[in-house]
């Protein structure tokens, strides 16, 4: 299985998350995408990938332009307070970043944030529709759009409850605006390149303290960020600021299938998407891409039931474990045991889906002398199959294939090797050999 971890011990925000992704792709291949996403026509959009060293690590961090302003450049234009953690960190239009967030009442109304003192006439602003009407047009995969899309109205959202609104009545600055669906994209079409079966998020740094924005001074993490967090492991950290954005939250929120230090994996390739200041610690997003060295889940996926029998004949044994295995289940067998009393016995065991333990118990109990049934959760660790037929010089033989973990197993289907045997009347053990010489 694929795994992607993504290692937010020092926050997230999604140019950060963008780079580290990035950095996953085949060096000559980055170029590439950065030119497809300066091509897609996001409004004044233009990305440029460059390297970064944080504590002698080396990495990469994306620049966002929106007809050749960064948010920066936007920020520090309209004279507001906020230090941002990361620098270039791509929260876009909300309140404790200190960037202008308005929200429009009416036609020719803008309600701007105290004291930003900016109307209609300077500033262009954007409607969750506006966005989604953006993220609708562009060229990519259904899979990324809808993920853009999604992401985008979590944070409408989040902004929408922090202030008493429908998300549809939450508007952005353009430059703030457009930078977001920048990332928000980068991201999803990413995820859609690299393929990930399955995605792993470490607990999330929000930083702590306050930061000043144009309504006074708000905790952080900031309230959008905090609803965009809700049910996500989350920890301040050592180090006072805003470390996670509301668009690093929302990407992880929706990118997760689980929160969790990283998973026993084999790495392929390790990205490093950096921010803009520099701490004591590498002020990064990591980015793992392997492969699964177990297939333990905090779900049980698997029960296996056990009971011993020394009453039972080996007739009624041998009909129960028939019974099972027509009933669906992954694997039956029987050992000799030792049991009280000094009596030779058999332990039934019967593997399971963890939904169906209770009907497998129930079967158990009817149709052998047993009076209990234990019930496990044992971690399966499974190689992925396959089969496919192969022309040999006896004919077509059905070949069973298995693989993962760095290990590749072929062999051919009992059956046919039988045919086989009574056709010609060689032995099994070397028409089985000389099949597999051939895979």
């Amino acid at each position: 299985m694929k795994i992607l971890y993504l290692d937010c011990h020092m926050g997230c925000a999604g140019d950060m998350l963008t780079a580290a992704l990035l950095e996953l792709l085949p060096e000559d291949d980055r170029a590439g995408f950065v030119a497809r996403m300066n091509a897609l026509g996001i409004p004044g959009v233009r990305m440029e990938l460059v390297p970064a060293v944080k504590c002698g690590i080396r990495g990469s961090r994306v620049l966002v332009t929106v007809n050749g302003v960064d948010e920066e450049e936007h920020h520090h234009a309209h004279e507001h307070e906020h230090e941002h953690e990361h620098g270039h960190d791509h929260d876009h239009g909300h309140e404790h970043d200190g960037r202008c967030h308005h929200h429009h009442d009416e036609p020719g109304h803008c309600e701007a944030h105290p004291g930003c003192g900016h109307g209609h006439g300077h500033h262009h602003h954007h409607s969750l529709a506006d966005i989604s009407a953006i993220i609708g047009a562009l060229e990519i995969p259904e899979g990324a759009k809808e993920r853009a899309g999604a992401v985008y109205a979590a944070i409408a959202g989040a902004e929408g409850r922090v202030h008493g609104r429908e998300a549809g009545e939450v508007h952005f600055h353009e430059v703030g605006a457009m930078d977001a669906v920048a990332d928000v994209t980068a991201v999803s079409l990413l995820i859609e390149l690299l393929a990930p079966e399955k995605i792993v998020v470490s607990p999330v740094r929000t930083g702590y303290g306050t930061v000043k924005c144009a309504h006074g001074v708000l905790p952080v993490p900031a309230p959008a960020t905090a609803l965009l967090l809700e049910g996500v492991p989350v920890f301040a950290g050592d180090i006072p600021g805003e470390m996670t954005t509301p668009t690093g939250a929302a990407l992880l929120k929706s990118l997760a299938d689980e929160f969790a230090e990283m998973p026993p994996m084999t790495m392929r390739a390790i990205g490093y998407g950096m921010g803009a200041r520099d701490f004591p610690a590498a002020n990064c997003v990591r980015a793992v891409l392997g492969e699964a060295a177990c297939a333990g889940t905090a779900e049980h996926e698997t029960a296996e039931l056990f009971c011993t029998l020394d009453d039972a004949t080996a007739e009624d044994i041998a009909y129960a474990c028939e019974l099972l295995m027509g009933a669906g289940a992954l694997d039956v067998y029987t050992c000799a045991v030792g049991m009280k009393k000094g009596r030779p016995g058999t332990l039934i065991s019967c593997l399971c889906a963890w939904e169906r333990r209770g009907e497998f118990a129930q079967l158990l109990l009817k149709h052998t002398s047993t009076l209990g049934v234990r019930i496990y959760a044992p971690e399966r660790v499974k190689l992925s199959r396959s089969a496919a037929e192969v022309e040999t010089k006896y004919g077509p033989v059905r070949v069973k294939r298995a693989a993962g973990f760095g290990v590749e197993k072929a062999k051919p289907e009992y059956e046919d090797l039988a045919r086989i045997s009574r056709e010609t009347g060689e032995p099994i053990a070397k028409l089985r050999r000389e099949i597999e010489r051939g895979l």
